[in-house]
């Protein structure tokens, strides 16, 4: 499967699948060439099985393998090695170690550091390979009293498969055909790979989502659904775009954009399960179709075409006004993207400005189609004097007038003060109790008014908890 990024910032770097693929009869560690004593960061299961080590038990331990330290080590050969990684150098030494059972073990290490695209050391990568048999034998309990030939022949009769393995079957293959292992020890700069970031290989017409026509294309998407998310419940509320051309046509190309952005989800690559990009076209789609593509479809149907046309029922038109809500399903196009930016503290600030911004938008043009409804009894043709609709419209100095002539009740305030109103009476409700000057006075009102009330409870019972334990503190005695 191609990949080359791991996450959404940067593409993945590839030297550790290459080490372990190329590495995968030795073992070995990686080193942060970064940090004071060079911590471990990775150690393959062939080492763990050499020096009987788990790999949380090597994890951030020194990559020199101090460790493994013991009092038949070489204090020579530790302060080459030492060295060796002061230097960055690429050396190789037969060191003395011990296992976790503190048994010695002639080892053969070899160090080589690993550079970047900037030529800075990163990483060491230390190698090893036992070569007990090829050492004096180290005499211990159940050999002592034997010669050094006994205690030699009897490693050698014991480890007999390994010295197989070991021993090249004639001088042919020893010159012509060089062992894997002997390619990954000789570490050369051909055979071990560099750590550099690597983009994947993808077909023509598939976008990496990381690249910078996807994410400027993405910002655009991100204002425009920021767009929708306020001009949408206006225009609802409002009844803005009911013979407003310019609007339909803004909205319209706006719809058009959405469209070409789902085209475009066909097309762009995604972060697989185990971090990985996934750039197949056949799994795109899938991913795409399982996902987001429903949610996106019905966000961008055309809903305000249904306003072109004339003599269209009302109840119909209304209808297709109301689900110019479902636009706001855009909104999960942001909640895609917050993992991106709830790392910065600045950023989740800003995040939850707009967001209680965005809420107090939705609540003041819900609380101004309530009073809309309320304001004008249908029934009997007859104004409701305890809306707070009428109410302000005479704090003002614009009452609402009957016109006899056409039947139909006129005047009022002005939509954007209005607006301005019930954002305000929102905000306030929200943040406080209110000031009074604009008021619920009917059941819906008031009803919805508590609902609104208890929004902004959390927030005022935390800054309520905050000053009670700022007073409640005892002053210290002098």
């Amino acid at each position: 499967m191609p990949g080359g990024k791991r996450g959404l910032v940067a593409p993945q770097n590839t030297f550790l699948e290459n080490i372990v693929r190329r590495s995968s009869e030795s073992s070995f560690l990686l080193g942060n060439a970064q940090i004071v004593d060079w911590p471990v960061v990775y150690s393959n299961d062939g080492f763990c099985k050499l020096s009987g080590y788990h790999r949380a038990d090597v994890m951030q331990k020194s990559s020199t393998c101090s460790f493994m330290y013991g009092e038949l080590t070489d204090k020579k050969t530790i302060e080459k090695v030492r060295q060796t990684f002061d230097n960055y150098e690429s050396n190789c030494f037969e060191v003395l170690l011990y296992k976790k059972n503190r048994t010695p073990v002639w080892f053969y290490m070899q160090i080589a550091p690993i550079r970047n695209e900037h030529e800075k050391v990163v990483l060491f990568l230390c190698t090893f390979k036992d070569i007990t048999l090829f050492k004096q034998p180290i005499e211990d309990d159940s050999t002592k009293g034997w010669t050094k030939f006994a205690r030699l022949t009897r490693a050698l009769t014991n480890s007999r498969s390994v010295l197989q393995q070991l021993t090249p079957m004639n001088k042919t293959e020893t010159v012509h055909k060089h062992s894997r292992l002997a390619e990954v020890l000789q570490l050369g700069s051909d055979i071990l790979p560099q750590y550099k970031q690597e983009a994947p290989k993808t077909p023509p017409h598939i976008i990496l989502h990381y690249c910078a026509f996807k994410t400027t294309w993405d910002w655009v998407i991100l204002i425009l659904t920021f767009y929708t998310a306020i001009m949408v419940p206006y225009n609802v509320s409002f009844k803005t775009k009911q013979n407003n051309i310019a609007w339909l046509v803004l909205d319209s190309v706006v719809d058009v954009i959405f469209l070409v952005d789902i085209v475009l989800n066909f097309h762009t690559t995604f972060v697989g399960p185990g971090g990985e990009v996934i750039s197949d076209p056949k799994l795109i789609r899938m991913n795409y179709l399982k996902t987001w593509f429903v949610i996106d479809l019905l966000s961008c149907l055309p809903y305000d075409i249904i306003n072109a046309f004339e003599n269209v029922d009302e109840g119909i038109s209304s209808l297709f006004s109301s689900l110019k809500v479902v636009r706001l399903l855009r909104l999960g196009r942001v909640a895609r993207k917050l993992d991106h930016y709830l790392e910065y503290g600045a950023a989740v600030l800003v995040l939850l400005v707009c967001v209680f911004g965005l809420v107090a938008h939705w609540l003041a043009c819900i609380w101004y189609s309530i009073g809309d409804y309320e304001v004008i009894d249908e029934v009997t043709n007859t104004i409701q004097i305890d809306s707070w609709l009428y109410q302000l419209a005479l704090s003002i100095g614009t009452p609402y007038r009957y016109n006899t002539s056409a039947g139909i009740w006129e005047g009022g305030p002005s939509k954007d003060s209005l607006y301005v109103s019930s954002l305000y009476f929102t905000m306030t409700s929200l943040t406080t109790i209110g000031f009074g000057n604009i008021a619920p006075t009917t059941d819906v009102e008031k009803m919805f008014s508590v609902a609104m009330m208890m929004v902004g409870l959390p927030d005022s019972h935390e800054q309520g908890l905050q000053i009670l334990l700022s007073t409640s503190v005892p002053s210290t005695p002098e």
